[in-house]
């Protein structure tokens, strides 16, 4: 099972740099907000910290400080995911790695990672995000889901 995450893994980091590509080199040129719903638009959104632009830093050492700590994270999910049992695990744990992963690419080729999705009702946005941010989301629900409910049926 373990290549069933590892193949997710790699789906979900290259749908999030391809978004990502089309963003800066097609639907940003020139940066702006694009309105697609009253309550959603694009636009470009340099996050240079973690979730929700927390622990944003001018020092050089920021995005190298976060860079590795996401693939320390990364390589203690490719444990898990050798360790899974269930199906929906591997593929949850999969979206979490991969979405790490588009997100640690970022870092590397930007030193921040590209966000674009803005929800908003009213004057209220939630923090712009992207694909990766999305399936490391999903995952970790999945992750939630499956060790409160799938496992406690297992043990029943």
């Amino acid at each position: 099972m373990i290549k069933a995450g590892i193949w997710t893994a790699v789906f979900v980091a290259a749908c999030d740099q391809l978004s990502k590509l089309i963003i800066l080199a097609i639907v940003m040129q020139p940066p702006r907000v694009i309105e697609i719903t009253e309550f959603f638009n694009f636009v470009l959104v340099w996050n240079r910290g973690v979730s929700f632009g927390m622990l944003q830093s001018a020092s050089v050492w920021g995005p190298i400080l976060l860079g590795a700590v996401t693939v320390g994270i990364i390589v203690l999910l490719f444990f898990w995911l050798r360790e899974a049992k269930t199906r929906l695990c591997v593929i949850a744990l999969g979206m979490v790695i991969g979405g790490a992963l588009g997100n640690l690419i970022d870092r590397i080729l930007h030193q921040a990672v590209v966000d674009f999705m803005d929800f908003h009702i009213g004057g209220y946005h939630w923090p712009a995000f992207n694909v990766a941010d999305s399936a490391i989301t999903v995952g970790v629900i999945c992750i939630i889901y499956e060790s409160l409910f799938e496992r406690n049926e297992k043990a029943s």
